[in-house]
């Protein structure tokens, strides 16, 4: 089931002409966003059915843009 699922994402992302998606990429992005927006860490984790928070943390992508705002706040 996994992979059928995984090859339907896969078309899904290429009809869209979305490059370089993967199955994961919507997880990706949900829990990136819920993490820069300061929703708590445990809550993230349990939202995406993750037993250990450092599997939650791999998933938080960083870029420039979001470490400038985070020295904004000093």
């Amino acid at each position: 089931l996994i992979f059928i699922l995984n090859k339907l994402f896969g078309r899904i992302y290429a009809v869209a002409g979305v490059d370089d998606a993967s199955s994961h990429s919507g997880r990706r992005w949900f829990i990136t966003q819920l993490a820069h927006s300061g929703v708590s860490p445990k809550v993230i984790m349990e939202l995406a059915g993750h037993k250990q928070l450092t599997t939650t943390q791999r998933y938080i992508q960083v870029d420039d843009r979001m470490k400038q705002r985070a020295v904004e706040l000093l």
